[in-house]
């Protein structure tokens, strides 16, 4: 055979192997893909992130402006009218508002907050234009209007106080679900689960032991995280009920566990379970809040990504950990968290196999 039919026999059987082995295909083809669409269906339509403010009464200036301004403010702005300042202020902080806006005299006093830094910026940058704006139709005189920016948290909140908690949420995930599935696959590949069965120690005592030592790395993960965001480089600082998020940690890494336990009761071999693993952390940390936040992304988006369980721990834990918020805000979140801890072992119990066959 000449080295030209050498080469097409070779490239032929390559290529009918690769359509035959499925997972290749899939995380060849199917799992880009999948990012393009993710990505795409956040950031693919957009140019400028519409901000959200609530007008606290009657601001005149910010009403002159939005009439004024030929539809053009409503593209990148939504107004809406509050009595409610309190009320107002608490979305504000909770980040269902990227401003609260109020006009006192001839004072247009805009409060912002710092968990968005670029929709903060965006904000401020458009009310200290409408300013501007109503000061330039009076041309001659001294400026009639000024603007006041108040931050909402204590003056010395920082970034990391946001990043602190997304990024650890992001960790215990992948450590819970990695580690679960690995382990689980491990033991009924090499017969450790058979020996196990008849073992003295009964086997729900071998497994509350794993979840254990799994609870103690997740807490000291948990300490180096704190301690590390401490150091006068970053400046964490905690105040209020932050101690909250020792129980959100626990509830979370028993949810994550219980679905690295169904993904190795389900997967056949370490290959598998890698993939799985990967095709359920990835997107989780993505639409979860790990990374970026998800404000900007369109509405369906954002409903989609209250699937994911990690999405519950990384809110619970900046509310009481970045946003000083008290230590009933974290229950719902741990609420659903212990919900998928129960759910996904049950499922994982019923699929669970001695031998791997």
């Amino acid at each position: 055979m000449s080295t030209f039919g050498s080469f097409k026999s070779l490239s032929r059987a390559m290529f009918l192997g690769f359509g035959r082995d499925r997972a290749a295909l899939f995380f060849t083809v199917l799992f880009p893909l999948m990012f393009l669409v993710l990505f795409g269906g956040i950031f693919g339509h957009q140019t400028t992130s519409k901000v959200n403010v609530l007008e606290v009464g009657r601001a005149a200036i910010l009403d002159q402006a939005v009439a004024g301004g030929g539809g053009e403010l409503g593209k990148v702005m939504k107004v809406t009218r509050t009595p409610d300042r309190a009320g107002a202020l608490r979305k504000l902080e909770k980040g269902d508002a990227d401003a609260v806006v109020e006009q006192s005299g001839n004072e247009l006093v805009v409060h912002y907050s710092a968990a968005d830094q670029v929709k903060s910026g965006t904000v401020r940058g458009l009310m200290n234009s409408i300013v501007q704006s109503a000061n330039q139709s009076a041309t001659g005189k001294p400026p009639a209007y000024s603007m006041t920016t108040r931050q909402v948290e204590d003056g010395s909140l920082k970034a990391i106080q946001f990043f602190t908690p997304s990024l650890l949420g992001w960790a215990l995930a992948s450590a819970g679900v990695f580690g679960a599935s690995q382990t689980l696959v491990t033991w009924r590949t090499k017969g450790i689960l058979r020996r196990l069965q008849l073992s003295p120690a009964p086997l729900p005592t071998v497994f509350a032991a794993r979840v254990a030592v799994s609870l103690a790395i997740a807490l000291v993960q948990f300490a180096l995280f704190v301690l590390v965001a401490q150091l006068p480089m970053f400046g964490l600082r905690l105040s209020g009920a932050w101690w909250m998020a020792i129980p959100m940690v626990i509830a979370g890494v028993l949810a994550f566990l219980s679905i690295g336990m169904l993904i190795g009761a389900w997967a056949k071999t370490q290959e598998t379970a890698q993939a799985m693993t990967q095709l359920v952390v990835l997107p989780m940390a993505f639409l979860g809040g790990s990374f970026f936040p998800l404000d900007a992304a369109p509405g369906w988006l954002r409903t989609v990504s209250y699937i994911f369980p990690l999405r519950y721990l990384n809110e619970g834990m900046l509310n009481v950990m970045g946003r000083g918020l008290g230590p009933m805000s974290a229950l719902p979140q741990i609420g659903v968290l212990m919900g998928v801890a129960v759910v996904g072992a049950m499922i994982a119990m019923r699929l669970f196999r001695w031998d791997a066959v």
